[in-house]
């Protein structure tokens, strides 16, 4: 099984896609829709600071009746990220993304953002280990 950052050096975007904390949310829509992305990590300079993601414009504007013009990032981001570790497992960070209800990772390494991941992303590695078990197995009994 993979590392997080194993996975993170397969992954087609390698800079670190974020917005700071005082753009409006609007600009955040831009990106996401730009890359093709679910979240953005909220940075204030180099430190990380929240995550926004389509799931805190949906319940914190939409619901809300807020204008995505006018708020900014800060007002609705998630400020409690949880982080994985670049030697982490992809099967650790998946069962902890599962338990805690939350879809995009971010991998951190002394306090540095080395990117984010997606439950899509981690899913999709297991899919392929589990493929290179299967193709073991039927390499060993032939």
């Amino acid at each position: 099984m993979k590392t997080l950052q194993q996975i993170l050096n397969d992954k087609k975007h390698k800079e670190v896609i974020s917005i700071a904390p005082n753009r409006p949310v609007f600009d955040a829509l831009v990106i996401l829709a730009e890359y093709k992305i679910g979240a953005l990590a909220v940075m204030d300079g180099d430190k990380l600071v929240g995550i926004f993601s389509e799931r805190d414009y949906a319940r914190e504007v939409i619901l809300q009746g807020r204008s995505s013009k006018t708020t900014h990032i800060q007002e609705v981001m998630t400020a409690e990220v949880i982080v994985g570790k670049p030697d982490d497992f992809v099967d650790s960070a998946m069962r902890m993304m599962s338990e805690k209800k939350f879809r995009h990772l971010p991998v951190v390494d002394g306090g540095k953002v080395l990117g984010m991941l997606s439950i899509g992303d981690l899913v999709k590695e297991t899919i392929d280990d589990q493929q290179r078990a299967i193709q073991a197995l039927e390499s060993y009994i032939k």
